[in-house]
C-alpha cells in the first residue's frame, strides 16, 4: 500500500511537471529527455538494487518500453493542452481498468465489493469528462481521446511490468528506459530530417527563382554565417521546458521503481488501482500553480475515482 500510493503520487508530479514541459517544447521531445534522464538515474541504482540479466527481463522491459514510450507521448500531449485535472483522472481510471479486465480474462474473480467498485469508476469517467459549468474549461474531443488511448497503453505498461522476473531487479526498468529514449530520439532525428530537406528544397527554389541577382546572392553568403547565432536564442527558449523535461523523467523513474517493487509485493489488480491514483498529485499541483478550477460535478467524479480505487485496494 506505501510503495504503491508513494509511486502514484510521484507519477502525479511528474505528470505535472512533463505536461507543462509540453507546452514549451514538443511532447515527443519531452518524452525523450525524460527517458534519458530516468535511464541515468536507473543506472546509479542498478549497483544498489542488483538484478539478474535475462532474455526474459529485457525482452519484457523493451515490449514494456514501447508501450510506455506511446503512453507518456499521449500523456504529455493531451496534459498540454488540458485542463490537467479532468484529462489526468480520466487516464487513471482507464490505467487501472485494463489490467483489471485482463485479470478477468485469464481467469480471475472479483467479489462484489469490487464489481461495485467498477460500476463507480465508470460513473466517475462519466462525471469527470462532464462539464456543464461555461467557465470551466472544458476538454477537447481529441484530448480525450489521448488520455483514453494513453491510459490503455498505461495499463499495457503495468501488466508487462508484472511479468519480469522477480529476480531481475531494475533491469527491466533500464531496457525500458533505453527502447523507450532510443524510439523517441531516432523519431526526433527522422522528423528533423524531413523538416530540414523541406527546408532546403524551399530555399533552392527561392534561390533559382533569383538566380543572377547580387541581392539574392548576397543573402545566400550570409544565411550559414547568420544560422549559428540563432542557435543559442533556440537554446535559450527551450531551456525552461528541459529543465522540467529532466525533473519529470527523474520524477517518472523513481515512480516506476516504487511500483515495480509494489508489483513484485503484492497483486497486478492491487498495484493498478493504487497507482490509478496518481492524479492526486497533478490535481494538487495544477489547482496550486496553475489555478485550475473543478466544477462540484468534476469534484464528485473525482471522489468517486479515488472511492472506487480504495474499494479495489481492499479486495
Amino acid at each position: 500500500m506505501i510503495l504503491g500510493l508513494t509511486g502514484a503520487l510521484v507519477y502525479g508530479a511528474a505528470d505535472f511537471f512533463g505536461g507543462i514541459a509540453a507546452k514549451r517544447i514538443s511532447a515527443l521531445k519531452v518524452t525523450a529527455i525524460g527517458a534519458a534522464s530516468g535511464l541515468v538515474l536507473l543506472l546509479l541504482l542498478l549497483p544498489v538494487t542488483g538484478g539478474t540479466w535475462s532474455v526474459e527481463a529485457v525482452t519484457l522491459g523493451a515490449l514494456s518500453g514501447i508501450s510506455g514510450a506511446l503512453a507518456i507521448s499521449l500523456l504529455y500531449a493531451c496534459l498540454a493542452i488540458g485542463p490537467m485535472s479532468i484529462l489526468s483522472p480520466l487516464t487513471a481510471v482507464i490505467s487501472a481498468m485494463v489490467p483489471l479486465t485482463a485479470g478477468v480474462l485469464r481467469g480471475d474473480r472479483l467479489p462484489p465489493l469490487g464489481y461495485l467498485a467498477l460500476g463507480l469508476a465508470l460513473i466517475a469517467v462519466v462525471l469527470v469528462g462532464f462539464v456543464p459549468d461555461r467557465k470551466a474549461v472544458r476538454p477537447s474531443a481529441k484530448a480525450l481521446a489521448m488520455a483514453v488511448g494513453a491510459g490503455s497503453l498505461i495499463g499495457v505498461f503495468l501488466i508487462v511490468i508484472d511479468l519480469t522476473p522477480s529476480d531481475s531487479g531494475v533491469v527491466p526498468l533500464i531496457a525500458n528506459r533505453t527502447v523507450n529514449a532510443t524510439l523517441m530520439f531516432t523519431t526526433i532525428g527522422v522528423l528533423a530530417a524531413l523538416a530540414s530537406r523541406r527546408a532546403r528544397r524551399s530555399d533552392a527554389a527561392v534561390r533559382a527563382d533569383a538566380a543572377g541577382s547580387t541581392t539574392a546572392s548576397t543573402s545566400a553568403s550570409s544565411g550559414p554565417a547568420s544560422s549559428p547565432a540563432s542557435t543559442p536564442g533556440r537554446l535559450a527558449r527551450w531551456s525552461p521546458g528541459l529543465r522540467l523535461a529532466v525533473v519529470g523523467g527523474t520524477l517518472d523513474a523513481t515512480a516506476n521503481v516504487l511500483i515495480l517493487l509494489g508489483l513484485r509485493a503484492g497483486d497486478l489488480s492491487i498495484m493498478a488501482v493504487l497507482t490509478a491514483m496518481y492524479p492526486a498529485g497533478t490535481i494538487i499541483l495544477a489547482a496550486v500553480l496553475l489555478k485550475e478550477r473543478i466544477t462540484p460535478t468534476q469534484g464528485i467524479g473525482l471522489v468517486l475515482a479515488l472511492t472506487a480505487a480504495a474499494m479495489l485496494a481492499l479486495i
